[in-house]
């Protein structure tokens, strides 16, 4: 083997194998898999269109090292794969290169845009796919789905059309969040923004004459659409005024002054415009008071007549012309600063308005069984604090909006008969005649479902759920009856209520059951300063450039290491430099096994006898338990600390350097590495798959992969040589320190004796204390040594004779050392002893200097028992 492992000349040839010989797929683990264990796992389908960024490939190296482990634990395992159509954000792209085109959507037609968006997507769709792989994920690729597929299209149908039915989806004219751009929103896909903003002031003049009311906004864009003004009913201030008729600036409009207990009587002077149709809270009033719902400008945020003479401009531009147009007439009498908190869509980053629309809506109610199933402790959180989240968002949770005005997507499967008005869901792609009526005058509705409708089912529909039995015909397997609850769900948490949630109410609502037993909701991952990653910030890491410049392998163990429940990754080269190191650490191992033994055997096909292979198998055992229940507690940092741990300290550290006093364990060595390398295959599947055919003498491409061979279990233990090996450790560590004092710490001597406090096989324990001690020769002794360098542990004393050791340089740098310490000692005590110093100084620095005195004493009676033990 050469001195430098090459991920470069092994990672694509190595993933081309497993994907070809089937590895990834249900029974791909066949030999090994064992009756009624099964696992499912559906990965969260990224964007069709988008890139891998680090985010997805924390979420797929997780994913793929719980798979990996269930696989070789002879589990028959479903890692389903896909990709989302991402409604928004994909007719943005197109959208975006048509206006570069110099034309638009509108002017191709619905018909002609869609065969764009899907050349785009057969275009830039498997890019992301592609990026995965070179991961080296291993997810069942045969059964790779989009959103948008046949199958799945059939699917979303069955649901809509079953809700619909149900009456669980219905259509009204409703307050939602609106994007000039992109349409409605749901309540989750606006982000809220602090921004600096104004506070104006403006005079409202009653039509009797009797004066003016002052109200202040935000927004005086949206004024043309006030129906109100309104006070608290308490408020003292305003009685004389309530029922009275004010007339809207610049228009001849006259609104009513009410009253309602929503007003806040501290906040500005306690007087509020009510506009029904462009606010939340205001929606809601004008519903209690029956008040007139105006809509001042359209969906693309267009200003209409209600606005007269500022007719046409869009509602932000026009905010600065209505404003200097008020303050030249008056009616603005103070602007102010005010920072607060404006809507964003997620998407385009567009300013939200609230936004009386018909839309269609999933009522809340279809949640409430997976809501309480899911109190009740059926799904379980990792970490469990994301349950309380869980309960706040749904505690609150509203109807959905469903319904997007987009054509990219699935297309509402609503028909209206255009004769009888008749209206109805079906599955049918093109109804012949109303349902009705008979007639065929019948056309769709325009809009799209939300791109979440269809991930919502994302935990059943590629089992084959409503697709008419396809998902049989093509397999021959039953998936739902197989993989339905799926075992875990692994995602971010920053999708949980996109998503997630929504997964757990359809799933409940259509199967019965939660989709899920588990889920693990992963952190941020943020760069080595704990900031979060941006590229206006350029501190974004390209999990695709590290896999170049390092390996798939380090990355993903990288990864897995710092993956602790709950806490943020930071993330940086330090990080990734220290996992290199372990590959290193892995590769030179195997290096020095090979130098010393051709081939090695697996564990399984031999038998341990010698002491250390004893030992190092028993120390395997304790890995491999740890291991193990880390991961059935998807505690991946936890597993990874320990492999680390095992191959680094106790493997190479100790059992490499052990083996050069015990030759006769190095095929027992080497086996066992084997069998770590079993253990090290999920989270590093390149590196132990090659180290493991190396160590057999095969290849990959003659011999089977480490991924679907058994996951070591039920290793031997042994606690007495456990024990014993220890006590061999405690004697090392001893005669080092002990030699340290002399300044031989790395050199060889003659002789060192040993007392023990317990009793050992002596003759199987000397020649590894003598080479890794490096002493020529160890004596036990069962009494003290007198005229020696002693050193004083848990178990035992160790002597080494000072007759053969010039022992004056040594006493001369001990006595200086001495001398130094003894004047920083009384230094310290004269200062203390003096009253003065000790009433005037500061309280820490009395501390600071106590503490000093402290560890001044220890260091000289420390010199002194040495200085003794040398004379």
């Amino acid at each position: 083997m050469s001195d430098k492992y090459e991920p470069s000349k092994v990672e694509d040839s190595f993933y081309k194998i497993w994907e070809s010989r089937g590895y990834f797929e249900i029974d791909g683990n066949k030999s090994i898999q064992e009756p009624n264990k099964n696992f499912a796992i559906m990965m969260p389908p990224p964007n069709v269109t988008g890139s891998l960024h680090i985010g997805h490939a924390l979420t797929f190296t997780l994913q793929d090292i719980i798979t990996r482990y269930k696989r070789m634990d002879g589990f028959k395992t479903l890692w389903q794969p896909g990709t989302d159509h991402a409604g928004i954000a994909t007719q943005n792209v197109v959208e975006k290169q048509l206006l570069k085109e110099g034309t638009t959507k509108e002017e191709l037609g619905r018909e002609k845009f869609l065969e764009r968006v899907w050349k785009w997507k057969e275009f830039s769709g498997g890019t992301i796919v592609h990026q995965m792989r070179k991961l080296g994920v291993s997810p069942a690729w045969s059964r790779e789905r989009f959103t948008m597929d046949e199958g799945l299209k059939e699917a979303v149908k069955e649901a809509f059309v079953k809700l619909y039915d149900e009456g669980m989806i219905t259509q009204n004219n409703y307050m939602v969040n609106w994007c000039t751009h992109d349409g409605a929103l749901s309540d989750i896909e606006v982000e809220h923004e602090e921004v600096n903003g104004k506070f104006y002031h403006m005079n409202y003049h009653f039509a009797d004459g009797s004066g003016f009311v002052t109200v202040a906004t935000t927004r005086p864009e949206t004024y043309f659409g006030d129906t109100a003004i309104m006070v608290h009913p308490d408020d003292e201030r305003y009685v004389s005024i309530v029922g009275k008729e004010v007339i809207l600036p610049l228009t001849n409009r006259k609104i009513k002054v009410i009253t309602d207990s929503h007003v806040d009587m501290e906040f500005g002077t306690g007087v509020v415009k009510v506009t029904p149709a462009h606010d939340t809270n205001d929606y809601e009033v004008g519903k209690r008071h029956n008040l007139e719902f105006i809509k001042c400008f359209d969906e693309k945020g267009i200003l209409n007549d209600y606005c007269g003479e500022f007719a046409g401009i869009e509602r932000l531009e026009a905010r600065p012309i209505i404003v200097k147009k008020l303050q030249d007439e008056g009616f603005i009498i103070k602007i102010e600063d005010h920072n607060h908190q404006v809507g964003h869509c997620y998407r385009c980053k567009n300013i939200v308005e609230p936004y009386i629309s018909k839309q269609w809506f999933v009522k809340k109610e279809v949640a409430a069984e997976s809501i309480r199933k899911t109190y009740e402790g059926e799904a379980k959180f990792h970490p469990s604090h994301w349950l309380n989240s869980y309960r706040a968002w749904m505690d609150e949770l509203r109807d959905w909006c469903i319904s997007r005005q987009l054509w990219w997507g699935h297309r509402i499967p609503v028909f209206y008969c255009d004769d009888c008005n008749h209206q109805w869901a079906t599955k049918e792609d093109e109804p012949k005649a109303c349902p009705k009526c008979g007639k065929s005058h019948i056309h769709q509705d325009p809009d799209v479902l939300d791109t979440w409708f269809s991930s919502a089912l994302w935990a059943f529909s590629p089992l084959g759920w409503g697709n008419n039995g396809q998902m049989e015909k093509t397999f021959g397997t039953n998936d739902l009856k197989d993989f339905y609850p799926n075992s875990l769900l692994i995602t971010g948490f920053d999708i949980m209520f996109f998503w997630v949630a929504r997964m757990m109410m359809m799933g409940e609502h259509f199967m019965g059951s939660l989709p899920f037993k588990d889920i693990y909701m992963h952190a941020l991952v943020r760069d080595e300063h704990g900031a979060k990653m941006s590229k206006s910030k350029g501190n974004v890491i390209d999990p695709l450039d590290m896999v170049e410049t390092h390996s798939a392998d380090i990355i993903r163990f990288t990864l897995a290491y710092l993956a602790v429940q709950g806490r943020d990754i930071k993330l940086g080269e330090k990080n990734l430099e220290q996992f290199r190191n372990f590959t290193n650490k892995l590769y030179n191992a195997s290096n020095f096994l090979s130098l010393n033994v051709e081939t090695f055997p697996d564990l399984k096909d031999i038998t341990i006898n010698t002491p250390l292979g004893l030992y190092m198998q028993s120390k395997l055992s304790h890995a491999v338990n740890e291991v193990r229940d880390s991961l059935d507690s998807y505690k991946f940092n936890e597993a990874a600390s320990t492999l680390y741990r095992f191959v680094w300290m106790e493997f190479c550290d100790w059992g490499i350097e052990y083996s050069k006093a015990s030759k006769d364990s190095i095929v027992e060595l080497g086996a066992i590495f084997k069998e770590t390398l079993k253990m090290v295959s999920p989270f590093m599947p390149f590196i132990a798959d090659f180290l493991y055919h190396k160590l057999s003498g095969t290849t990959l491409e003659n011999a089977d992969s480490l991924m679907i061979m058994n996951f070591p279990k039920n290793i031997k233990k042994d606690e007495n040589i456990e024990n014993m090996f220890a006590i061999i450790e405690e004697a090392i560590i001893a005669i080092r320190r002990a030699k340290v004092i002399i300044d031989m710490g790395n050199s060889k001597i003659a002789k060192a004796y040993i007392k023990l406090d317990c009793k050992i096989d002596e003759n199987v324990a000397k020649p590894f204390i003598e080479k890794l001690a490096k002493v020529e020769d160890i004596e036990f002794v069962s009494s003290k040594v007198e005229n020696s360098i002693t050193d004083v542990s848990n178990n035992l004393e160790v002597y080494l004779p000072t007759s053969e050791i010039d022992m004056k340089p040594i006493i001369d740098k001990l006595t200086k050392q001495q001398e130094k310490t003894q004047k920083e000692f009384d230094k310290l005590n004269g200062m203390l002893s003096n009253e003065r110093f000790v009433a005037n100084a500061p309280a820490n620095v009395i501390e600071e200097n106590k503490k000093a005195l402290e560890d001044a004493r220890a260091k000289l009676e420390k010199i002194e028992a040495e200085l003794k033990s040398l004379k």
